[in-house]
């Protein structure tokens, strides 16, 4: 580098001035007239020297970047004011084409992936997103992430697969698919988009447990009681199905056009036992909210000709239940109506279990949430044990 650039525009006092005009090529004005204000005194004399200008100082001044081009290259000491600059400081990065170069990237990127259902999430601003925010916005190592998910979802649908060990077949890494790992995240971001719209806010193990595979397997078995089929248990006794004999060793049940009751409670499920024993109908608790065993549990009850019929607790978590049932599964309402409530009601004892204002409408019935808020009074499945009962005696 010339001595007489270091001179003219080096230096720790014109080091903002560089910044300034360094920014301006960054963004791309790289030609016309460039306006530059706040200027201490060193800085307007440095323009001015450059421009040819007279060095009586003002706070701004508007600099023609042909002519100071022409003026460098002239004395020899740059071939443009942005060569002379990096020079100075080292090479400037073009912002816009780098964005525009890297934009490219991405879109060649998810082009060239080759599992639709990946290759249709990452589509999405929100899947292109979660994509570089995995891989450190590097578009290199998005490519090795997205072939490594594409590996991983060619074995989906599993048949009751470990998680660990669809890991080691498609990665060779028994943790390569645990919980918040880059590659765990964009299956389940695929599963998720491929999902129907009322399982989009599936949970982990649900997501997993319906592409076949297993995560915490034992966790929350489904509980039923005299389900045709092999389920383990003495008539009229309570079985306990786990995720890993559901999905491994799917039972045929011999539900073809049978009445299937579902519960809320497994306390309703145990008094049914009780008192009915093996005179009960088929019953299934889904002990709250359905985790990956009972969905699956009664997937395969409705795949085999069952229909289903729900009933849970009169609150706002009974009918976010009964939305899931009603939109995944198809069940019908058991005593579950506007009418139901009011009869319930009239009957309950007082004070009770009082309701919030956090109502939930219920998609089968439109005026129970409105008269549940009414009467701001829950209603506990097991407090109506036996008109339920009645129901489920044969």
């Amino acid at each position: 580098m010339d001595p007489r650039l270091q001179r003219l525009l080096g230096g720790h006092a014109l080091a903002g001035l560089r910044k300034r005009l360094r920014q301006r090529y960054e963004r791309g004005a790289s030609t016309g007239v460039l306006r530059l204000g706040a200027l201490n005194e060193a800085e307007h004399a440095a323009l001015a020297a450059l421009a040819g200008r007279p060095a009586r100082h003002v706070r701004s001044m508007q600099i023609n970047v042909a002519e100071i081009d022409t003026a460098l290259a002239r004395a020899g000491l740059a071939a443009s004011l942005h060569d002379a600059l990096e020079q100075l400081d080292g090479p400037i990065i073009d912002l816009a084409a780098r964005r525009l170069q890297l934009r490219s990237q991405w879109q060649e990127l998810v082009e060239d992936c080759e599992h639709p259902g990946l290759r249709s999430a990452l589509q999405t601003s929100v899947g292109l997103g979660l994509l570089k925010r995995v891989c450190g916005s590097r578009p290199e190592a998005g490519t090795r992430l997205m072939h490594d998910a594409d590996r991983v979802l060619r074995r989906l649908p599993a048949a009751g697969i470990p998680r660990a060990q669809l890991a080691v077949a498609a990665l060779g890494d028994a943790h390569g698919l645990d919980a918040g790992s880059p590659v765990a995240t964009l299956v389940l971001t695929a599963l998720r988009h491929g999902a129907a719209a009322e399982l989009e806010g599936e949970r982990t193990r649900e997501l997993w447990a319906a592409a076949g595979v297993l995560v915490n397997e034992l966790a929350r078995p489904a509980l039923a009681l005299n389900l045709p089929g092999p389920t383990g248990a003495e008539p009229g006794e309570p079985a306990y199905l786990s995720l890993r004999r559901l999905l491994r060793s799917p039972s045929a049940w011999a539900v073809t056009g049978r009445p299937v009751f579902v519960c809320e409670n497994p306390n309703l499920l145990a008094i049914a036992a009780d008192q009915l024993g093996p005179n009960c109908a088929p019953l299934v608790c889904t002990d709250g909210m359905p985790a990956a065993a009972q969905r699956v549990l009664l997937a395969q009850l409705r795949a085999a000709g069952a229909m289903l019929h729900y009933h849970g607790d009169f609150d706002w978590p009974g009918l976010r239940i009964g939305n899931q049932m009603v939109c995944e599964h198809d069940a019908r309402p058991w005593r579950f109506s506007t009418l139901d409530y009011r009869a319930a009601v009239a009957d309950a004892p007082r004070p009770g279990r009082t309701l919030d204002n956090a109502a939930v409408s219920a998609r089968w019935d439109d005026t129970l949430a409105d008269a549940m808020l009414t009467e701001r009074l829950a209603i506990d499945e097991e407090g109506l044990a036996d008109v339920l009962l009645d129901d489920l005696r044969h």
